[in-house]
Order: C-alpha cells, then sequence, then structure tokens
C-alpha cells in the first residue's frame, strides 16, 4: 500500500479522536536538533487537524487495525473498514517530511490495539525514537498510552513525548462493560495514576538534577464519549471534578457521540451528535478548572443535566439569585468570577482599576466584562445600570436572547482531511 493511501485512512481514523490541541509547553532552541514549540504561548495551533480543529499536529493513528471489538468503534474488529499501518519508519519519515514542509510543528500519536497493547506500544517507542534521536527533532508530541500496557513501557514512552493520555472513554463502569467489554476501569486508571506519580517525581528530580531528563512535561489528559450512554451530566461532571484532583490532568475532552454504527445498545443511525450538550459541559469544565466551581454546585440530584439554553455559570446565576446583586467596587476576586458576563481576565482588571477610584457602569465594558450578561447581576456604588427593570421569568428569557447567537449551528459536522 502507498504511503499516501495509508495516510489517507490513518488520519481519518484518527478524526473522532478529540484529546489533541496544544498543551502550552514550550521547547526551545536546541544546539543540533530540529524543531520547536515556541512560537506561541499555546504551543502549536496554526493549521487545522483531520477534523477541522486549528492545531498544527499531524494527527494520525499508527494502525487501525484492532484486536478489541468496542461497539461505538469504527476500528473495531468486528467492523468491515479497510485497514492499514505504518511501519515506525514510514510514520517517522512523514512526520519530519510534513514539518520540514512547513505543514506542521508536532505530531499526536494514537493507534488500535495491534496484538496487544504491550506490542503496539513498542511500535509507537520505535517510532518516536527515530524522530527524537535519528531525525533529532525537537517539537511537540503527544502520545497515547494505552490501558493494558506494561509500566515500564508506559516510563519509556513519557520520556520520548510531551503529553501522554489514557481516554477513559465512557463515564459509567457499566456502560464500558456493555460497550467497551475488553476494556476495564482497572486497565484504564493504572496507567493514570502511573503518569501522575511519575510526573510529580520528574518535577522533584528537576530541582535537584538540573539536565534530568523530562517525563511528559506537558502533564496527561483524557477523553470521554458524550451521548453513547444515559449517564447524565452530573455523573460525568462528578467524574471529571475526581479526575482533576486525582490525578491531576491538564484537561478532560468530551466528545459528541457520533453515530457511525448499527447496534442495539447505542443511539440510531439518524441521531444527531449531542454538539451542544458537548459544548455546555467544555463550560462547565471551564468553571471546574478556572472559576473555583464544584461539580455539586452546578448540577445536583434533581437538576442532573444542564439547561441547553442557557450556559452553565448562568444556569447557576438563575438557581441563587440572592447571592446577587454583586458591588463591583468591593466584591473579592472569587466573588467577582461568579458572577455571569465576568471573566478571569476582566475580574483581575477591576482588582486593579478600582485601586485608582470607584468603577462606574460604564467603565465594566471597557475592562472587557460582558454586560449583556453581567448587568442583571451587579451594581455600582449601590445601583444597577440605568432602566434596567426584569423579573425571574425575563432574566432567563433576555440570557437565552443574549446566548443564541454563539451557540452552535445544527449543521456543523466533523471534516475529514481528504474531503471535497
Amino acid at each position: 500500500m502507498e504511503l499516501l493511501e495509508k495516510l489517507t485512512i490513518l488520519s481519518d481514523a484518527a478524526k473522532y479522536d478529540a484529546a489533541c490541541t496544544s498543551s502550552g509547553v514550550r521547547r526551545g532552541y536546541r544546539e543540533g536538533y530540529i524543531g520547536n514549540t515556541s512560537s506561541s504561548l499555546a504551543g502549536c495551533c496554526h493549521t487545522f487537524s483531520a477534523d477541522g480543529r486549528c492545531v498544527t499536529l499531524l494527527k494520525v493513528l499508527l494502525t487501525n487495525r484492532c484486536v478489541y471489538d468496542c461497539k461505538y468503534c469504527v476500528n473495531r474488529r468486528s467492523n468491515d473498514t479497510r485497514r492499514a499501518a505504518f511501519t515506525p519508519e514510514e510514520l517517522a519519515e512523514l512526520t519530519i517530511g510534513f514539518y520540514r514542509r512547513n505543514y506542521i510543528e508536532g505530531l499526536f500519536l494514537s493507534s488500535g490495539v495491534f496484538r496487544s497493547p504491550d506490542y503496539t506500544t513498542e511500535l509507537m517507542i520505535q517510532a518516536l525514537r527515530i524522530l527524537r534521536e535519528t531525525y533529532r527533532f525537537n517539537g511537540y508530541i503527544h502520545a497515547k498510552a494505552i490501558p493494558g500496557t506494561s509500566p515500564e513501557l508506559v516510563e519509556q514512552l513519557g520520556f520520548l513525548a510531551d503529553r501522554l493520555s489514557v481516554n477513559i472513554e465512557l463515564p459509567s463502569e457499566s456502560g464500558l462493560k456493555s460497550l467497551a467489554p475488553d476494556k476495564t476501569k482497572g486497565a484504564i486508571l493504572a496507567p493514570m495514576k502511573q503518569i501522575q506519580t511519575r510526573t510529580a517525581q520528574g518535577k522533584e528530580e528537576l530541582v535537584k538534577y538540573r539536565h534530568a531528563p523530562k517525563f511528559a512535561p506537558a502533564g496527561q489528559s483524557t477523553q470521554m464519549i458524550v451521548g453513547a450512554t444515559q449517564d447524565s451530566d452530573l455523573h460525568i461532571l462528578r467524574l471529571t471534578q475526581g479526575l482533576y484532583d486525582r490525578y491531576r490532568l491538564k484537561r478532560v475532552f468530551y466528545s459528541a457521540y457520533v453515530p457511525v454504527i448499527e447496534n442495539t445498545l447505542l443511539p440510531s443511525l439518524d441521531t444527531k451528535p449531542p454538539l451542544l450538550r458537548e459544548h455546555r459541559l467544555y463550560q462547565a469544565d471551564w468553571l471546574l478548572r478556572f472559576y473555583g466551581f464544584r461539580a455539586e454546585e452546578l448540577l445536583d440530584e434533581q437538576t442532573p443535566d444542564f439547561n441547553p439554553l442557557v450556559d452553565p455559570k448562568c444556569s447557576w446565576a438563575l438557581a441563587h439569585l440572592d447571592f446577587f446583586p454583586v458591588e463591583v467596587n468591593t466584591a473579592d476576586y472569587e466573588t467577582l468570577l461568579r458572577v455571569p458576563g465576568i471573566g478571569v481576565v476582566s475580574a483581575k482588571r477591576i482588582l486593579v482599576s478600582r485601586r485608582a477610584g470607584r468603577l462606574q457602569v460604564e467603565d465594566l465594558r471597557k475592562l472587557g466584562v460582558v454586560m449583556k450578561r453581567a448587568q442583571y447581576f451587579l451594581t455600582c456604588r449601590g445601583r444597577m445600570a440605568e432602566g434596567l427593570r426584569f423579573t425571574p421569568d425575563s432574566l432567563l428569557l433576555n440570557l437565552v436572547a443574549a446566548e443564541r447567537p454563539a451557540l452552535p449551528s445544527s449543521g456543523m459536522e466533523q471534516l475529514s482531511l481528504f474531503g471535497a
């Protein structure tokens, strides 16, 4: 099979993996090496991957041959699809060729499980070792650690890659048993724990030894499929919170399930991917990571799913109207972050600006506050925006109207690198 034909098959097979955005890691210039990720704060983010996301990574599978039979996966062993596999040498040559043509700045490498997790990981290690040692490639590499892989192989992979990720796949153990019977919760969490522990040890070693080798310096991430099972948003968010707390993950990615396979345990083929639900989960994830919220604050057993009409922060504010209005000139940083329309940057600007004098409503727009949402929840010098009149019911309608232009279009779909 020609190399371009393999690339066509394996890049298209990788398009359902969302966990490949740039990491923020910096690799500066090194004498005798080629490539770096110092061109932007976010690492690699200039072109598009096979599914339309703006990254400069070659996003590809080592092979789409797989011994597992996960019912939701297009690459499962029982599915009748074209199979292909790169040799480690082919993958390394392809990556360095793309880099030299300025197509990419890094590599996102995943794979089906060919023969066994250990055998597949050994092939991935060979490919990355050729890149790092033979071609002396110093660019960004994100590699998937396959559940069930031996700890010593995960260790080797971590010293070659900038970021590792272990896909948790499905939000619940029951979903995993029914849809991915070859995978277990323990096999998924074991490498996560190893990566978290080894990364912490690596940081301690760097304190003592300046040139100690770095183990996965950009940390680890994971991905879970949304919509393939009946798990609620509350269940997903609690799992996300636990992963951040226990394993110090950098990101949890959510992938709206795209029906590509007919199975009685899965949504029918005419079901649209839950893109809006994915969008709301990402917004809630941001609140967990940067705004000090906890999963239990955003949802509860009585309300286990997000309101699709408004973002999670507005939903929380509508359920806690007794917390508002917030006085901008006296509120602390944590309180300001709870106000819809005020973000991390604008909250810090408010704290700095009010040292010079008391703020007026008209000053807030200049500081980056989104007043079409924030105006209902704050006061300046004890007064709300002039002429503002609303009730709890009309407040919801106003927030829905403000949110509607930013919602994902129903016509959105994943793209192919080789499609028309």
